[in-house]
């Protein structure tokens, strides 16, 4: 006898794992969130992207695919208990093609920049091509028109890396790039950023806008704690490139650097300040 109404075991097991990663991040223990959320959000956002893979084949490499995808993937910030502010978005939202470069802490980045994808509309990042084998987020990534740079060839790198924004300045659309190159964990600093993200911009023309992170001041690698927090994303005035030869690459970068450092330094004195008022709030 077939009972119609009887779930699936497959269901009954994806309905437990959702359960969990919407439960787990709500739990009052700062450790266990400290590796819980990293994890959910992991699997939340794979389980996601198998979801919207069907749409992506609809209109295969096309960027508006990685805006469907944030539109949904950052409403989990409210499980994560963070709050996020975006400062000068007036900037992000013009109707014009540029360079983003922004400093990288913690996987809650991406999670920043789906909150505000909308403010940018067209854009688009790069990512290591090794990603692109990493299913679903690899197919998915490459649905949403991400930029695939080999990091073995660096002349073939930069010249794909040019090539991408020149396409994407004549749809008025932007790039996101980490200059840092890889996650700055202990974040006191802003780590040295690589070249490519100045000398793609110098040879097409394109501006720089800075973007940056305020610091994780509610999560403790040290003590392996994870608290609910709010965050900052600052965006400072664009950099133009129109007049610059590719003699400029350094100078750019460390213009781009000093402006950028200035704010995160600033952002880190509103972090503790905000820090401090948390820590008498609760010892009250």
């Amino acid at each position: 006898m077939v009972i119609l109404n009887e779930i699936p075991r497959c269901e009954h097991i994806i309905a437990m794992v959702i359960i969990i990663v919407y439960c787990l991040p709500l739990v009052p223990y700062k450790k266990l969130r400290y590796y819980a959320c990293p994890l959910c959000f992991g699997v939340i956002s794979t389980l996601i992207g198998m979801a919207l893979l069907p749409f992506g084949f609809l209109r295969p490499r096309n960027i508006l695919n990685l805006r469907l995808g944030s539109n949904v993937v950052k409403h989990y910030t409210k499980i994560l208990g963070i709050e996020w502010s975006l400062r000068r978005g007036d900037i992000l939202k013009q109707d014009r093609g540029a360079i983003i470069v922004a400093n990288h802490q913690n996987f809650l980045d991406i999670l920043g920049l789906c909150t505000i994808w909308d403010v940018m509309n067209k854009c688009t990042a790069i990512a290591k091509k090794e990603f692109i084998y990493y299913f679903p987020f690899g197919t998915l990534l490459w649905l949403g028109g991400i930029v695939f740079i080999g990091r073995k060839n660096q002349k073939s790198a930069m010249n794909k890396l040019e090539s991408a924004v020149r396409d994407l300045l004549n749809k008025k659309a932007k790039l996101w790039i980490f200059p840092e190159g890889t996650r700055n964990k202990k974040g006191k600093v802003l780590l040295p950023f690589k070249n490519g993200a100045f000398r793609a911009a110098i040879s097409t023309k394109a501006p720089i806008i800075p973007v940056v992170y305020s610091p994780y001041y509610f999560i403790d690698s040290v003590n392996k704690t994870f608290s609910r927090g709010k965050m900052v994303i600052s965006v400072l005035e664009p950099i133009s490139t129109e007049d610059l030869t590719l003699e400029d690459v350094d100078s750019l970068k460390e213009k781009t650097y000093k402006l950028m450092s200035d704010e995160y330094e600033k952002l880190h004195t509103e972090a503790k300040s905000l820090q401090q008022t948390v820590l008498n709030r609760n010892n009250s």
